[in-house]
């Protein structure tokens, strides 16, 4: 799976209605892709003034992620897809995890992630990044749920 983020920035508020209402279309039309298997979807593309182009069979999978994208859109988010295989330079992780540049080297050189070097430049694969931001996550979820699970036990109104 890749990243989703928009090289042109954030969708404009045209752009916005415009894919809020085709996710709300799209949404009844795309099943779970998890239990799909390898099913197809034929679209047919119009542009405005056009006439359509011939249907054209695409990956379900395909289709499903365009529904994200759209969904992304609606609610503002810039959008951008991304090689899971791609790889980032230090400060486009960094940028990427929200945090500082020096505290990724120090993820780096612990070894927390994995990466490898190009001459002195560090690069990050971008799905050993998402593999440590799901792990970071899942322990936060789970520290979260043991300081709820203390503050009921000593009765603080949690």
């Amino acid at each position: 799976m890749s990243a989703l983020t928009s090289p042109s920035g954030p969708p404009t508020d045209k752009e916005r209605r415009l894919a809020s209402d085709a996710g709300r279309r799209l949404a009844p039309q795309v099943v779970d892709t998890a239990t799909a298997g390898d099913a197809t979807a034929r679209i047919v593309v119009q542009l405005k003034g056009r006439e359509a182009g011939e249907p054209i069979e695409i990956p379900l999978s395909a289709l499903n992620m365009l529904r994200v994208i759209l969904a992304e859109m609606a609610r503002g988010n810039a959008v951008q897809l991304r090689p899971v295989h791609d790889e980032l330079t230090s400060q486009q992780a960094a940028d990427s995890l929200h945090v500082s540049r020096p505290y990724l080297i120090k993820l780096l050189n612990e070894g927390v992630i994995a990466h490898r070097k190009v001459g002195r430049h560090r690069r990050v694969r971008f799905d050993d990044l998402m593999a440590y931001k799901r792990l970071a996550g899942d322990a936060r979820s789970a520290a979260l749920d043991e300081l709820a699970t203390q503050a009921q036990e000593l009765g603080m109104g949690y």
